[in-house]
């Protein structure tokens, strides 16, 4: 019988990694930096292992093709088969990160991708003074930022914000985006490791030569209109949400993911009787367990629980208070829900303002 799932983490190095995941008990030697910690993962070449129970030592793509629907939900196993749909990170950048782009679903398909990359950043920890970079200050033509990327002044284009820990920024495909240096993250993704490089500082890797850019990839990617102001207040790309102790904060939410915050310092059992897919559990803070279909699994900050979409609930502890993201997929209106249609998007943020 399916149980709740544990992952063993992948360790990935980069050079722009830094090394706080070894403050989290995770260790990756001997790699020098880690700058990506891939918690739950279905990439072909980099499926997550199973830590726990019978099925140990076996990967996530191989327990989906065994128990198909009921671990991942039937509507989920239709769409996406043993792969999993999502993939979660911990990224930590001890530098800035390059200025980046996902194509959508629409545009990676017709380059021969199975899908676009859309996704989420939950900020854990910022160093004062630290930046990170989330669409244009103003609707841009392309031919404006042509030149300003020919010329070396792109940043002049992009909004950029110093992002306190708890924010939430929501990076659909086609937003130019960077983290800088001094940020850890937890990411949720679509499961793509398609990323188009616009502009990287100039910096040499391990060989002395400068990384690949994508310029050309990237044109017909990118969304150039601007973060608009909330209100005839400032602009401002991250979500605004509020979260009470002990309770469940929805803070992202597309045809892709439903990310929900729980900071709680009480058990808690919630019903999942109505859910049809899995649910994950990813600890950002602190020390918790989960516990579902007469297993408990521990976690610390980085590791996430797999609940199967058979389990009729689940109950969370903590040691003193903890902050769990829980993810699941809303497959309701999958009958009609656009894949590349934006429509979704413009009520998203009209929402999260």
């Amino acid at each position: 019988m399916i149980y709740p799932l544990k992952f063993l983490p992948l360790y990935k190095q980069v050079i722009w990694g830094g090394n706080r995941l070894k403050d989290y008990g995770f260790n990756y030697e001997p790699l020098p930096n880690c700058g990506e910690l891939w918690a739950l993962s279905s990439v072909e070449g980099h499926e997550s292992v199973i830590a726990n129970g019978f099925l140990a030592e076996n990967t996530l793509n191989e327990a989906i093709e065994i128990y198909m629907g009921d671990l991942v939900g039937d509507r989920v196993f239709n769409r996406y088969g043993t792969e999993f749909p999502l993939l979660v990170k911990l990224i930590d950048a001890a530098r800035d990160l390059s200025i980046q782009v996902h194509p959508n679903d629409e545009l990676a398909q017709r380059r021969g991708m199975p899908r676009g990359k859309t996704e989420m950043w939950y900020v854990m920890q910022a160093d004062a003074g630290s930046k990170l970079i989330s669409g244009f200050r103003r609707d841009t033509t392309p031919d404006e930022y042509t030149a300003a990327l020919n010329s070396g002044h792109l940043t002049d284009l992009l909004h950029a914000e110093e992002p306190e820990p708890g924010d939430v920024y929501f990076i659909p495909a086609g937003r130019v985006h960077a983290l800088g240096k001094g940020l850890m993250v937890a990411e949720i993704q679509q499961t793509s490791d398609c990323t188009y490089r616009i502009y990287d500082y100039d910096r040499l890797d391990k060989d002395g030569r400068k990384r690949q850019l994508h310029t050309a990839e990237a044109m017909d990617a990118i969304d150039f209109s601007g973060i608009s102001s909330s209100a005839g207040g400032p602009a401002h790309a991250n979500t605004r949400y509020q979260a009470r102790l002990n309770e469940t904060t929805t803070i992202a939410s597309c045809p892709y993911f439903t990310t929900r915050l729980i900071p709680f310092d009480t058990p808690m059992r919630k019903n999942l009787e109505d859910i049809d897919t899995f649910v994950l559990y990813l600890c950002v803070d602190g020390l918790a367990a989960v516990k579902s279909m007469e297993t408990i699994v521990p976690l610390h900050v980085g590791e996430c629980c797999l609940v199967p979409a058979v389990a009729d609930s689940v109950e969370l502890f903590c040691e003193g208070e903890a902050k769990l993201l829980e993810v699941t997929i809303d497959t309701t209106d999958w009958n009609d829900a656009p894949s590349t249609d934006n429509d979704w998007l413009a009520q998203f943020v009209a929402d999260a303002r």
